[in-house]
């Protein structure tokens, strides 16, 4: 491939949720204070001397996203973020129409912070909403208030971002439908093009993985999380916005490009403490604390931990593990007879659509989409 993704990893948060496993960091176990203008420079010095790394052994030119996640993006200055944009697109070429996205706490955030934001390159911004319900983030520790996300995607657009897109968690503990349902309402009066609408997974080693397996806190049965899962979807598509992959809906030519291209296999790299990367098979990821990622830069700006190449047949399994969690799903004449040999019950059973299958494609239906991991596990058997 000749095209370059890049994600870029902030690992620092104020707090960290309750639910959350993701490589971030707070202050206190930094031991850095909360004003993160000093860490933002020196972090962000490493990841431009990574991407000079990156162009030393990448022969890709162009690249055509280019996605900030965490952690928390927004606590650095938007300045600083704009030399990452800007590096890469000295070292590459950055598409003409190149999708520039950065996660963002709405507590983070101003209307001056999303016009600088602008102003150093990003033309989408994804909001971490998770609910409209007090008690539902209480319960996920979120700090935010819910106010502060119809002020932050109302200033998003006033300041010239035209792809916004808010993110829901739904099948938290104490969480009624008439609660997810008030989610769903809300997010859908928000000027936003895209929605992401992800069911809670309770991690090991987190504090909310603890008090479920002390019995402190008890999880909303299967049964209730799937009834979220389809209103969810039918409110979605009563609005106007399009279900793309599993867990993702947008405005008609608003879906994430980034993401895109994770479940298409294409090649990316991830600059920052403890981001993976796929460069042709190869998969490669970063140490993962902070102090190490600025030890291994400093010494050689080669911050990788370890690496595997995919087999052929691992690769295989994840190219059909991610394909059919899109909406264009998987061509039929792509699957060894094998692997086709449970799909006609599928079918019968009305979890693939019948005109999809007549046209030679794979594709889930809504009843089909809450069963894709065992489709999956049945078509790799």
């Amino acid at each position: 491939m000749n095209t370059l993704a890049f994600y870029v990893h902030i690992p620092y948060c104020v707090r960290r949720c309750g639910y959350c496993d993701f490589n971030t960091y707070t202050p206190g176990e930094l031991s850095i204070t909360n004003d993160f203008s000093v860490t933002s420079r020196s972090y962000i010095d490493l990841l431009l001397r990574e991407i000079e790394y990156a162009r030393e052994i990448s022969t890709a030119t162009v690249v055509p996203t280019i996605f900030f996640g965490g952690g928390t993006p927004t606590l650095m200055e938007s300045k600083d973020l704009g030399r990452v944009i800007a590096s890469i697109g000295s070292h590459f070429e950055l598409a003409g129409d190149a999708e520039i996205t950065t996660e963002a706490n709405p507590d983070t955030v101003t209307k001056e912070k999303l016009y600088d934001l602008r102003a150093a390159g990003f033309n989408r911004i994804s909001f971490g909403m998770q609910s409209a319900v007090p008690h539902v983030l209480a319960a996920l520790d979120r700090t935010h208030n819910p106010e502060n996300v119809v002020k932050a995607t109302t200033w998003a657009r006033e300041v010239g971002f035209d792809e916004v897109s808010v993110d829901l968690i739904y099948g938290t503990a104490g969480e009624s439908i008439s609660d997810w349902e008030t989610t769903l309402d809300t997010a859908l009066s928000l000027p936003i093009t895209h929605i992401s609408a992800y069911a809670l997974i309770v991690e090991s080693g987190t504090k909310l993985g603890a008090q479920v397996k002390r019995g402190e806190v008890v999880m909303p049965d299967d049964d209730q999380t799937a009834d979220k899962y389809l209103m969810a979807d039918e409110k979605f598509t009563a609005a106007g916005f399009d279900w793309y992959e599993l867990s993702n809906w947008s405005k008609p030519g608003s879906a994430c490009r980034h993401n895109i291209a994770y479940w298409n296999g294409d090649n990316w790299w991830g600059a920052g403490a403890g981001a993976h990367s796929h460069i042709d098979g190869r998969r490669f990821w970063n140490v993962k604390h902070p102090a190490a990622y600025t030890q291994k830069v400093i010494e050689s700006g080669n911050p990788m931990q370890e690496q595997e190449i995919l087999t052929a047949d691992e690769a295989r399994s994840e190219e059909i593990m991610l394909q059919i969690r899109l909406a264009t799903g998987i061509p039929l004449s792509s699957l060894s007879p094998n692997e086709q040999r449970s799909l006609p019950g599928f079918l019968a059973d009305g979890y693939l659509l019948g005109p999809a299958w007549e046209g030679g494609s794979v594709i889930l239906s809504q009843a089909g989409r809450l069963i894709a991991d065992r489709i999956v596990r049945e078509i790799l058997l």
